[in-house]
């Protein structure tokens, strides 16, 4: 079993974003970044995955430089190989991105066979834009299934196939899906392990390929980055028991709900 997962270095959730002031890039100077949170998870599927049917997972991302750290931390949770694609800008649009991740892709599969299973974030938790899993899947001419809280390779499963399961209201949708195919694993799938010392060491010695294929897709635009004002909500009580009826009333009409 090969299994490639594909991750984004995003800034920290919850950490406060700023852009420069020029408007064309986020101000990272005191901002921490770690692993998309969709794909770590996806990380941490394909771990388990191949500690249950043996085999390898290869993680792969597109990003600055300081994008090694995020593939060290794979390192560091049981993945075997690791991928940087390097970018000089702080990042590109869903189009460019699927493309380059497909030419690495595509070169690692003429040389050592083609993966199993491909696995990306339902979407990354910075932009949020639920394309580039599909973009690669349908570049690759792979079946895709997004939005995966499951993946079984054993039970009642044809050879040569994978089950994926998909939330829905009420229970789950399953999907037989033929090999090779793509997934995009959604947060809760799993509980992502914490590194541990043995693995934290491990991921200083792993190897890191860089990929330096150039992508050329059309013009881009650029636009500005905005960051919009701050609302800030206040409580105010309007009082206690029936002394609050006039202010009530007063407010109700204020807001047009009394004529």
């Amino acid at each position: 079993m090969r299994i490639l997962v594909c991750v984004k270095r995003v800034p920290a959730p919850g950490a406060r974003i700023n852009v420069t002031a020029d408007g064309q890039t986020v101000d990272a100077a005191h901002l921490g970044f770690t692993t998309s949170p969709h794909e770590e998870c996806a990380v941490e599927e394909a771990v388990q995955l191949t500690e249950a049917h043996g085999g390898e997972v290869t993680v792969m991302t597109l990003g600055p430089v300081e994008a090694e750290e995020q593939l060290r931390y794979a390192a560091s949770v049981g993945a075997h190989n690791f991928v940087l694609i390097p970018i000089s800008e702080v990042d590109w649009d869903p189009q460019r991105t699927a493309t380059a991740l497909f030419e690495a892709i595509v070169a690692i599969e003429e040389t050592d066979g083609a993966f199993d299973l491909v696995l990306f974030g339902n979407e990354s938790a910075d932009s949020g834009g639920f394309q580039v899993g599909v973009r690669v899947a349908n570049h690759l001419g792979r079946p895709i299934v997004n939005g995966i809280k499951g993946i079984d390779l054993d039970g009642e499963n044809v050879e040569g196939f994978a089950s994926a399961r998909r939330e829905i209201d009420g229970g789950f949708e399953v999907y037989q899906v033929p090999l090779p195919a793509v997934f995009g694993v959604k947060e809760g799938i799993n509980l992502p392990r914490y590194p541990t010392m043995k693995g934290r060491l491990a991921s200083k010695k792993a190897v890191v390929v860089t990929d330096q294929r150039t992508v050329e897709v059309g013009g881009q635009l650029r636009l500005r980055l905005h960051r919009p004002v701050e609302q800030i909500t206040e409580t105010v009580i309007l009082g206690t028991g029936p002394e609050a009826a006039p202010a009530v009333v007063d407010l109700l009409e204020e807001l047009g709900v009394l004529s």
